[in-house]
């Protein structure tokens, strides 16, 4: 077994309740969980059922209410604001389904803008190497605006890898492309995983999920399965098998604070990047 590149202990997120506990809802319920470094997590579940809450969680843009999370040694948990902020500038990547690239800048002055604001001057030749990593070193100089979704979605990933992420989270990073681009960015991922990248992914896509390590299924902010070396069809057939289970959590209600959470978590990540 690989060492764990990140570990959760019995994390609980809760959102609201103050002085009504009976209207608190648990997007996390004491979730424990290790992810063996150089493999392809992906995340699955209903709406509602703690997808994006994990990811934050894990990521370090949330601190849950209770429990630990710990990125290889360190413990998220017990680190102030600040040294979470440089830590997810330094060793954790992020991809999300809206691109968030500066549409002011070329594809090369979007992926060094984590190096710029983590205090350091970008080498060309570094992010020159990253742009090529994903196909895309001849377009360095284009803007957004001139760029498929599918290539503007490989400069994200780019500039997730720029700074050499120990882990890439990515919420839907495929969410927003057509079937043909949506395999040939997975493709890109399935490869850097191959070489050592540690990637975890929430996706509501079973041929998304088909590319990863393993699946894991989420219900009322529970692991409720799991499945190893996971095809379309099996990951298909146990996502109908859950959609079709009532919840117990809130189900609307616990969407709804999980899409908050994630709305500010956004923001801050594109501040932080």
């Amino acid at each position: 077994m690989n060492e764990a590149a990140v570990r959760l202990r019995s994390v609980t997120r809760s959102y609201g309740g103050g002085k009504h506990p009976e209207n608190t809802v648990t997007a996390l319920d004491r979730v424990s969980l290790d992810i063996p470094r150089g493999t392809f997590t992906a995340v699955m579940g209903p709406s509602g059922s703690g997808k994006s809450t994990l990811l934050q969680c894990t990521a370090g843009l949330d601190r849950p209410t209770a429990g630990r999370v710990f990125l290889g040694e360190t413990d998220l948990t017990r680190l102030s604001e600040k040294k979470l902020t440089l830590l997810r500038r330094k060793r954790i990547g992020f991809v999300f389904q809206s691109f968030n690239l500066l549409p002011a800048l070329t594809a090369e002055q979007n992926v060094g803008l984590p190096l710029r604001l983590a205090g350091h001057r970008p080498r060309r030749a570094d992010v020159l190497d990253v742009l090529g990593q994903v196909g895309l070193r001849e377009r360095a100089g284009h803007r957004p605006g001139e760029l498929s979704g599918g290539q503007q979605q490989r400069v994200a990933l780019a500039r997730a890898l720029v700074t050499r992420p120990e882990v890439l989270f990515g919420d839907e990073p495929t969410g927003a492309l057509d079937s043909t681009t949506s395999r040939e960015v997975l493709t890109l991922l399935r490869g850097m995983v191959d070489a050592g990248q540690t990637v975890i992914m929430v996706t509501h896509d079973p041929v998304a999920a088909s590319f990863a390590d393993r699946v894991l299924f989420l219900a009322d902010g529970r692991i409720v399965d799991e499945l190893a070396a996971p095809s379309v069809e099996r990951v298909a057939a146990r996502m109908a098998d859950l959609s079709a289970v009532p919840r117990t959590t809130g189900g609307a209600t616990a969407g709804a604070a999980a899409g908050a959470a994630m709305e500010l978590s956004t923001d801050r990540t594109v501040a932080s990047c």
